[in-house]
């Protein structure tokens, strides 16, 4: 089994609490993880490959400080909170942002659930600019606090659905049933986000990280979008590549090299 730098992680993301499996220290992992290190496809657009072992997420992730999409950081996640001493299991999802609920996506989604003390926490540093920033009860139909947006999780149509509340409206963030999400079934997600021409993360540029008083940074393709809820503070669009290296960079903390695979309008 792989044995985890839990030092070098708890520097990388800026935590300097105690690493035990309790309620306070799942919350001050999910709060630093998701500020320090970026939801981001660059391997992707690049040509290189998502590789899932314990080995590789850690050097991308923590030692090479770079960041990754729900298979990297759930994954690294997963072995993390194990080897820290929590009780944790791998869920699947369909990620539901901005789609109608009478169209099916990918089952591409890996999320975590902890038991501590006989409940269920649900813990996600991998959806974008909907990642978790504090762990929520595995609970139907409660409003939660975190945070950033309050959430709940709501039983309909047969299905479970992550909901953020975005001003006026409940969104949908996933959808998911309980099954657990097995290393071979990750990988065959992975493959299929990474390398599918229908893949979303394979014709788009995307970035995402939480920053203090509920505000997130997100990138698409060339828009660059801070925002608190569905209030947009601060909005702008990228003309050149060297624009979206120098945000990668200074926004986002990625050190990637300008490159126009990463240049996408729209």
């Amino acid at each position: 089994m792989h044995s985890y730098d839990l030092a070098a992680y708890a520097e990388r993301i800026g935590y300097s609490g105690r690493l035990e499996p309790t309620l306070e220290t799942l919350r001050g992992l999910a709060k630093h993880h998701v500020a320090a290190i970026p939801f981001e496809n660059v391997s992707v657009l690049l040509g290189q490959p998502v590789e899932l072992t314990p080995e590789a997420l850690e050097k991308k992730l923590v030692h090479d400080r770079r960041g990754g999409y729900c298979f990297e950081q759930n994954g690294l996640m997963l072995g993390i909170l194990g080897q820290i001493g929590f009780e944790v299991r791998p869920l699947a999802g369909r990620v539901r942002i901005e789609m109608p609920r009478d169209f099916t996506p990918a089952r591409t989604h890996l999320f975590l659930v902890v038991t501590l003390d006989q409940e269920e926490w649900i813990f996600d540093g991998g959806v974008g600019g909907m990642s978790l920033t504090s762990p929520i009860r595995y609970r139907l139909g409660d409003e939660q606090e975190t945070l950033h947006e309050s959430r709940r999780i709501v039983h309909e149509e047969g299905r479970n659905f992550h909901q953020a509340w975005m001003g006026d409206r409940w969104q949908d963030v996933y959808e998911f049933t309980g099954e657990k999400m097995p290393l071979i079934d990750r990988e065959v997600g992975n493959w299929w986000t990474s390398t599918h021409p229908a893949s979303k993360f394979a014709t788009n540029l995307f970035a995402a990280r939480s920053e203090e008083h509920g505000i997130r940074l997100n990138l698409l393709n060339d828009r660059l979008t801070r925002r608190r809820g569905a209030d947009v503070l601060e909005q702008q669009t990228l003309t050149t590549p060297e624009e979206v290296g120098a945000v990668l960079r200074t926004r986002f903390g990625i050190d990637v090299p300008d490159d126009p695979r990463l240049f996408r309008r729209g």
